[in-house]
């Protein structure tokens, strides 16, 4: 049941929009390559250019410049339907006259497949999404889960060589999404195809991912594992976007990294930023911390750090973990600090202590 194993390369990929206004870059040289039953994803915030490069992927957007290779094959070549790649959408896009056995048939019967071999795929398929028992129903008669389970079941029936879905979940209540999300991984990984994975969601892009491309105004800021990218930001915009982070305005002493206090630290990976000027409205450095990497005192108590300085607004209890949220003139925004308990002797509007225990970063600005 499991795939051929493929290779997909994607090199300077380009697209430009002629607008009344003239040419718009929506991608601009855009380089990855995947390998195998991958589950690659391409996450961003809309407008990044991430539809826009699976679209010239399955061939429904005519690309610019650069080449896609498919097994080393020039994938340009191709129409979209000799590209063998089974495409989910956000909208369902299930034909309503039709059952959901005749829904997911589609696709064979197009490709003028066997009779015979259309009802085993079919069959196969409804049973590994497990809609086995629903073939006579209609889509008005199912439920929205139900519904995208037919679109990922039509995409899957032929044996696609790569499973593309754009923003796949979109549509589907918070409860759902979840479920959704680990169910298409599971589809992805029995089957053995490569998938291309398109959403603005970074938390359901950390859950399911083998790897992950962070767009942004067209480019491809980083490509890594999920692990890798929250871990080790390549830019500001990456870190800002992946899971939370705080941004403080600090200057560059040497090896130390010097807080607007006085306060010093050392150790901190510097990582130079290039083209994000708009972060550095205030200074020419920023240290970033994420919120459970951090600690918190009560201003009046002493300790060996001094840290940064500012007032507990808020506190909340989130069961497995307390976030504090703080205001400090020392930091681009609000302040966040998850500890694992409450802090001792700090309440909402207390003077607060607080600073990287650990996994800190400093991104300082490009000269000129």
């Amino acid at each position: 049941m499991t795939q051929t194993p493929k290779s997909l390369t994607v090199k300077d990929l380009t697209k430009v929009f002629q607008t009344p206004e003239g040419p718009t870059t929506a991608v601009r040289d855009v380089n990855f390559e995947i390998e195998g039953n991958t589950f690659f994803t391409m996450l961003g915030p809309s407008g990044c250019g991430k539809t826009t490069t699976l679209r010239m992927i399955a061939g429904l957007e005519t690309v610019t410049s650069g080449d896609l290779l498919l097994d080393g094959e020039d994938f340009r070549r191709k129409n979209a339907f000799e590209r063998n790649i089974g495409m989910v959408f956000q909208s369902y896009a299930l034909f309503p006259h039709m059952t959901v056995f005749e829904n997911v048939a589609y696709g064979m019967r197009l490709r003028k497949a066997p009779e015979t071999l259309i009802r085993e795929r079919v069959t196969e398929t409804l049973a590994m999404l497990r809609l086995d028992g629903l073939e006579k129903r209609h889509p008005a008669d199912l439920s929205g889960g139900q519904q995208q389970r037919v679109s990922i079941g039509r995409a899957l029936v032929y044996r696609p060589d790569i499973l593309l879905l754009d923003e796949p979940l979109a549509n589907l209540d918070a409860k759902l999404r979840v479920e959704m999300r680990d169910e298409i991984r599971r589809l992805q990984k029995t089957l053995g195809v490569m998938a291309l994975y398109v959403t603005h969601d970074q938390e359901e892009a950390m859950a399911i991912s083998d790897r992950i491309a962070v767009f942004s105004k067209g480019r491809l800021m980083q490509l890594g594992a999920p692990y890798e990218i929250y871990t080790h930001p390549t830019s500001v915009f990456v870190a800002d976007f992946i899971g939370k982070a705080n941004f403080f305005l600090v200057t560059l002493d040497g090896d130390a990294v010097v807080a607007p206090n006085g306060a010093r630290f050392g150790g901190l990976p510097v990582v130079q930023t290039v083209d994000e000027d708009e972060w550095f409205d205030r200074t020419d450095a920023l240290m970033m911390c994420r919120p459970e990497k951090m600690w918190l005192v009560a201003a009046s108590e002493r300790t060996g750090d001094t840290g940064f300085e500012g007032r507990a607004t808020r506190i909340q209890f989130l069961g497995t973990f307390v976030r504090y949220l703080i205001e400090s003139d020392q930091a681009r925004s609000d302040v966040i600090v998850d500890l694992p308990a409450f802090a001792p002797g700090v309440s909402e509007g207390d003077a607060v202590r607080f600073g990287p225990a650990k996994d800190g970063m400093v991104f300082r600005k490009a000269t000129k």
